[in-house]
């Protein structure tokens, strides 16, 4: 009669010690779970073939969480925006789900306050991939000619970027730009006077 070879038995396994977050990890934990409570989360797509819905249990919800992102109130709007965004996205006929996904989250964080904040939004989210995608390529350099070609289109892109944010911050404030002016009075007798004048630019304040 053959004999039975023993089986192997499982490895036993080591108990890891838990780890115990510092007080100042716990705080920060903290902090970020008061701040997803406070707030809508941002949206985000499920992408299948060529088409794309909201990624939510209720579609009108979805779509109501998705519009308020963009800070309109239009489902068209929002519709065409995350179409925009797929094409930017898009590999050939891959859509990049999470690609996209990033750029809504961008545009969340953003903040707009209607379809042309929005829409620079999304403008930026597209710059800002494109920016890390040539970042990638000037890594990956290997001759001299690639490098400087690779660099200067980093260089304008970054640009670019530098420029949509500043755009986006006169957009907010209405152009508005603060001018201060010291003068110095000298009185009679010689005592002077150091004051301040402020003007508000561009609205034709003085």
């Amino acid at each position: 009669m053959a004999k039975k070879e023993a089986l192997p038995q499982p490895e036993e396994k080591q108990e890891v010690a838990k780890y115990e977050p510092t007080a100042q990890e716990r705080e920060a934990r903290a902090a970020l779970r008061k701040a997803i409570r406070s707030k809508l989360p941002a949206p985000t797509v499920k992408v299948t073939g060529n088409k794309w819905e909201v990624d939510h249990p209720d579609y009108i919800t979805g779509l109501v969480q998705l519009s308020s992102s963009m800070g309109t109130t239009s489902f068209i709007f929002a519709h065409g925006i995350v179409d925009q965004l797929i094409n930017a996205a898009s590999h050939g006929k891959e859509i990049d789900q999470s690609s996209v996904n990033f750029a809504l989250a961008v545009i969340d964080g953003i903040k707009p306050k209607d379809g042309l904040e929005t829409m620079l939004a999304a403008q930026m989210a597209a710059v800002h991939a494109a920016v890390m995608t040539q970042a990638r390529r000037m890594a990956n350099s290997e001759t001299i000619p690639q490098q400087d070609s690779n660099e200067r289109a980093l260089n304008k892109l970054a640009r670019t970027f530098t420029t949509q944010m500043e755009t986006l911050k006169r957009y907010r404030t209405g152009g508005e730009q603060k001018v201060t002016v010291h003068h110095v009075t000298v009185n009679e007798g010689g005592q002077a006077i150091v004051g301040t004048v402020e003007r508000a630019g561009d609205r034709g304040e003085g």
